[in-house]
Order: structure tokens, then sequence, then C-alpha cells
């Protein structure tokens, strides 16, 4: 596999050092990238529209995402757009008041979708209309009880500090369960009571492969489940593998399995932004040497890294999701994004910006 889809967002350029998630990203991009020959084209170059963000200065990135059916499902952090794969038609939008700061979306075995609400602590099912069916506090409360179903969460610009910050959803059999960075675990969120125990570090994505979830932490720490038995049966710490020990990897989140031995990860760059919410590592961010918004393919077998790409050099200052691309090769534009299907509810449409290759 050599070509993904790659999400995620460019900075500002007159950002401060220290300026916060929520306003440092101008474009939510996703890049079509060629591992092998470092080449990558532009598939999609989005900016919410107004009635989707809060005022003054909001932050335009794209989360993660989910292929399923020849379709793209990715999140802003108010939105979730729906692609057809691989030529990049939007057919689907949705924006609800309960969005804020998104992590994750991803279809359900019913047809429903699952939307990570991280600035709520919160998992909403949509229906394909673009209803909220029913919505999980991922803390085992009423989902209510610390936010208003009155306030258009959207125009709030943060919710931090968050008491959970759940990151990825994903089902197993018939029930929903979901990451919770703050308690290091993934809870089952249609049977209370049963979890798995990650680690002490913030947990975020996950990735399906041959019987096992790998799920990532911040810190750069690869956790292997057992898919049936809900237990770790293993834990790589991707920093101690083939790398400069004065280089701090960066902020650890996407995931994708090539097979047994080989897996991607993807990092992005740690600045020193002044709002530090349960983040123990960030103490190791003065080493001599951070590591550029980057992807690696680590041989977990052998402990080595046999490819690694800088993603700043694509365009991308941010990276969350990294997803098997459906088309077969690079081509040299992409199609422009003008039309909605009746599958899902439309919403106003990004600007179609085609362009030639980058790299």
């Amino acid at each position: 596999m050599s070509q993904v889809y790659v999400t995620g967002g460019r900075q500002r350029k007159a950002a401060e050092n220290t300026e916060e998630e929520w306003t440092l990203y101008e474009r939510a991009l996703i890049v079509r990238l060629d591992t092998d020959t470092d080449r990558s084209e532009l598939a999609v170059d989005y900016v919410s529209p107004p009635e989707a963000c809060a005022a003054g200065r909001p932050a335009f990135l794209f989360k993660s995402g989910s292929l399923r059916g020849g379709r793209l499902y990715v999140c802003t952090s108010t939105e979730v757009l729906i692609y057809e794969v691989p030529g990049f038609r939007r057919v689907g939008y949705i924006s609800l008041p309960c969005f804020n700061d998104l992590h994750h979306v991803c279809p359900s075995h019913d047809g429903t979708l699952l939307v990570v609400s991280t600035g709520l602590d919160m998992v909403v099912e949509v229906s394909p209309d673009g209803r909220a069916l029913r919505q999980w506090s991922v803390l085992g409360e009423d989902p209510w009880r610390r936010f208003s179903p009155d306030i258009d969460y959207r125009k709030v610009s943060t919710t931090k500090p968050h008491k959970s910050h759940p990151n990825f959803v994903f089902e197993l059999g018939d029930d929903i369960w979901v990451t919770r960075a703050v308690q290091g675990d993934a809870v089952c969120l249609t049977r209370p009571g049963l979890r798995i125990g990650l680690g002490k570090e913030l947990v975020h994505d996950g990735h399906f492969h041959g019987g096992k979830i790998y799920f990532t932490t911040v810190d750069g720490t690869l956790v292997i489940v057992g898919q049936d038995s809900l237990r770790v049966e293993q834990v790589v710490d991707l920093t101690t593998i083939d790398n400069d020990a004065r280089a701090l990897l960066g902020w650890c989140r996407g995931v994708m399995v090539l097979d047994e031995r080989r897996v991607w990860v993807a990092f992005t760059r740690v600045r020193k932004t002044r709002f530090k919410e349960h983040i123990n590592w960030v103490k190791h961010v003065f080493r001599d040497i951070e590591k550029p918004t980057h992807m690696a393919l680590y041989d977990l077998e052998a402990r080595t890294i046999l490819n690694e790409i800088d993603l700043e050099r694509h365009g991308l200052n941010v990276v969350f999701s990294m997803l098997p691309a459906v088309s077969p090769r690079i081509v040299q534009q992409r199609r422009p994004d003008n039309d909605h299907g009746p599958a899902y509810a439309a919403g106003p449409r990004e600007a179609a910006d085609a362009r030639a290759p980058l790299g």
C-alpha cells in the first residue's frame, strides 16, 4: 500500500508560537500521498462557513476520519463532511449545535454516524438526515449535566479544560466504544462497566487489524489489544526505535497498520503553547531537536524505521488520520467539489481548489 489520504491542516504563517490549536490553523486539508515516491496532491482545501464556527479567529483543520464503502468520512472541529473517493465529490454535510472540538467520525453498522464531540466529553449518534439520535457522556453521567442543549457550541471557541477528552470511537460487535485521553482507557458506552486500560498517558487514535486493536498515546507509545480478550498484548515505546535520543518525535495521533510487522504512525510537531492540559510528557519538550510534523513506518519486529516522510513539505503542519487511498495513482488534478448527494444532510460547499501535485 503506497497511496494514503492524510488529514490535517495548514498553520497560519503569522501565528505566534504560543497560539492555541483553536486559533492556529487557517486551512483544513486532505492530501493524497504516495509513500513510495514522496509525492502528493492536494485533494481537499476547506474553510468552515461562518455559521459553523466561532467568531474572531477560528481554526480550520480536518481531524480523524474513516473510510467505508468508497466514502471518506471526516470532521472539522464543528462539522462532518462526507466525500466520495477517489474523486472527492462531496456527498454529505452535517453540523449540529452540540459539535465542539470534534475529533473523530465513523459510520456505524446500523447506517448512522458516530461522532466524538470532544469539547463536550460526549459521543453523538447522528441519523443520515442529520438528526441527533443519542448522546453519551463518556464519563457515564447525564450528557447535559455540565453543558446546555440550548447553547450552540459551534460558536464557543473552546470548552477546555476537558474532564475526559475522548478521541476515537469504534464498534465491537453490537457495542460502541470510545477512547478517553485523560483516563488513559477505552470504555464501552452501550454496556457501562466494560473498560480497557491503556496506560498513563493520553490515548488518541486506534486501528483494527488481524483481530487486534492498535492504539496510540500522545507520547509515542503503541498499545496493542486483543479484540476478543480486550487485554493489552503488547506495548511498544516508539521513542526507543531507531531514534535520536535528543529528538522529540511530536504529538502522536494517527496509526495505520499494514501487517503484523509494519505500522505507520503520524506525529505533529510539538509547540510551546500556554495551555497545558494533563500533558505530563511536555516536560521533555525542550530537547535539542524537535521533529517536524511527519509520518513514520515502523518495523515492530526488527525495531527499526523503514520510511519517514516530512509532512510539512506537503503543506501539513498538523496531522490526524492516515487512511488507505482508493485511487490507484496520483493524478494531476482533483475533481471539483460541486455536488451533494441525497444520503446525508447537505450544507455549504468548500471552494473548488484544484492544484497540481505537491512535492
